[in-house]
This record gives C-alpha cells, structure tokens and sequence, in this order.
C-alpha cells in the first residue's frame, strides 16, 4: 500500500494476530482465517503477524511455520480486500539476530508486508550501537514499525537517547510503545520529539493503560518550543480480542481529536480502568503475565473463533485462577465485549 505512512499517521486499531491450532498443535488453517476476517470486518486499520502474540516459536527454522502463518494471512486479506477495497497496513513481525531478521524481512516482503515490527530481544545484552546498526540493516528490506517491548516478556530497558538515534533512521515509520512503564513510555515519546520527527507514527502498546494513552497530549521541548505528541492508535495483544469494540473506540477518540475537543469525558477514563482490569486478567499480570496467549485464545474460544488455548509451547497454559478471573470481567464489565457481532458473522468466517 503506498500511502500506508500516512494510514498509519491517521490512527489505527492494529491487533497483534493470534495462533489458530489444533488440539495436535498444528495451525488450524480453518480457524486462522476466520481471526484474520474478524479482524477485518470488525473495522480494523491492519494487522500484525508473527509477533508475540502469534507464539514466538513460529520463527523457530525446524517449526517452519513463519512463513506459513504470514501467506495465510495475506491470501486472506487479498481475498477480503478485493471484494470490499479500503486502506490496510500489513505488519510483519521479525526477531533475531541480523541474519535472522533480514530473512524473515525478505520473506514479509515477498508476501507484500508493508512494514516488520522489530523485535529487539535477542539483543539484550549488546550497546546502543550495534542494535542501530541491525535496525539500519533490517530497515533497508522493509520500512521499520520500532518494538519497545516490556521486559517480562521478553524484553529489554532501552534509554531516551536509544530512541532519540532510532528516530532518525530514515526506515522508521512508526514505533510501538509497550514497556509497561510511564516513563519509558514518555522517554520514547520524547525522543521522537527531539528528532524533530512528525512523519513517525506513535503506538501505544500498554495494554494496561490503552485509552489513558490514546487521550493523552505529551509536552515535549523540540527546537527551543513547546510541541504536543500523541499515540494515534494502538498495535495491541488486547486489541485481538473485543476488536469491533476497540474500533469503536478509537473512532471516538479520533472524531474528538479532529473536531479539536480538549476536555475528556470521565466516563472514557471509567472505560479505560475497567478495559485495564479485564486485561489484568486476559494476560494474567497474577502470574507475570504467563498465561498471557491462552488467556487470548480462551475470549477467543468462548466466542467460537478458535478451538482450544492450545500454543506451540506445551508447557504455556491458563495459570490457576485466570479462568475465573475471566469469568468475572465478563460478568462485571460485559460493556468491553464484541461477542453479539462475533456471533452474526461467525459461520461465515468460518465458512
């Protein structure tokens, strides 16, 4: 898509696409494409693939299935595209060393990605420069959508001055935001900032802080003046599940944002709180968030998406608890769910 950059800008719902399997753990193709039609029909302004939420192990050379789940995906947003035509980012998910992630790049490219979100875990223990000379390399394949991922799963601490000189990659299309932690978050938003950037796109990944971050106007000190940056969407785990919802919401926020509005209504801020509650218990912050994907998979399998909260690691599985944690948001915050949308359309996702 050739103005995907300014798609980006504009605002978009991005879920972070699940893991369809069987109860043998092999990708249930059926299942997989009836995620990627839900998210497309539900409004979505893209999708990521390959990233953690699909399961790390895919990138895995002796699973072999990274490519598999990207052409999946992409044969299905063809196929829906072309009969109902609109804008939609491709996002690629690729990790790694170099060598790694410039495969995996290349392969996004061949399956027509727009953009790969790099992730920096296999980096946690080199300098500054060396991570910037991997994103340089990767981003020469395709346009880079930045990763700050959060620690606990997999990520690392990455200081404002990483993301001042990342910023100024000339790749860069977007970052998404995701340390858990508000001032990492303000250190990346700053950054940007400071390179004087406004054609890089600001993503919150804080799924546990999604509308506080959307309605927020950072002040940021660029050129001896006061500028104001925002997160225009969000590239979220949360956001692969209740997405019609989350489309919603974000359509709301953008509508208020262009008609110039500055006061929020606390009613939004009361949604963000019981959205932050429900996926305190989706990704099971209890346990450190170990039951992150199933607790995805299983909204998703109450809705008849998919089959089981099965993973490619057998030794990920719901924690004690998290099932009736669940229970209890569906049941206290019934607001948050998609599920009589899901329901309409389910059989012909499935079909």
């Amino acid at each position: 898509m050739a103005d995907f950059r300014k798609h980006l800008l504009a605002g978009q719902v991005i879920p972070a696409h699940p893991l369809a399997l069987t109860p043998t753990r092999e990708m249930d193709e059926r299942h997989q494409r009836a995620l990627t039609r839900y998210y497309l029909d539900a409004g979505a302004g893209g999708v990521a693939v390959g990233v953690h939420t699909t399961g790390f192990p895919i990138h895995d050379e002796t699973i072999g299935l990274y490519r598999p789940v990207l052409s999946l995906a992409a044969e299905t947003i063809d196929e829906s595209l072309a009969a109902a035509p609109r804008p939609f980012v491709r996002v690629a998910g690729v990790i790694g060393d170099t060598r790694q992630a410039v495969r995996e790049a290349t392969i996004a490219r061949e399956l027509r990605y727009d953009c790969v979100l790099l992730s920096l875990g296999a980096w946690r223990d080199a300098n500054d420069e060396d991570i910037l000379a991997h994103c340089r390399t990767v981003g020469e394949v395709l346009p880079l959508f930045g990763f700050y991922l959060q620690p606990a799963v997999g990520g690392r601490r990455l200081e404002r001055r990483f993301w001042r000189e990342f910023a100024e990659l000339p790749s860069v299309v977007a970052i998404k935001i995701a340390p858990f932690d508000r001032y990492a978050t303000l250190d990346v938003v700053r950054a940007v900032a400071d390179a004087g950037r406004d054609d890089i796109a600001l993503y919150t990944g804080n799924d546990d802080a999604i509308i506080a971050d959307l309605l927020t106007d950072v002040p940021c000190v660029s050129g001896g003046r006061t500028v104001h940056r925002t997160m225009v969407g969000g590239l979220l785990g949360q956001w692969a599940v209740w997405t019609q919802r989350a489309v919603a919401w974000l359509d709301q926020i953008r509508a208020r944002r262009v008609a110039g509005g500055t006061d929020v209504p606390r009613d939004w801020l009361t949604y963000g709180a019981a959205l932050t509650q429900a996926n305190a218990a989706i990704f099971d912050a209890a346990h450190e968030f170990a039951g992150c994907l199933p607790g995805i998979l299983e909204v998703l399998r109450r809705q008849g998406l998919v089959r089981g909260t099965w993973t490619l690691d057998a030794h990920e599985r719901l924690s004690d608890g998290q099932r009736g944690a669940i229970d209890a948001v569906l049941r206290e915050f019934p607001e948050l769910t998609d599920d009589d949308f899901v329901a309409a359309h389910r059989d012909r996702w499935l079909r």
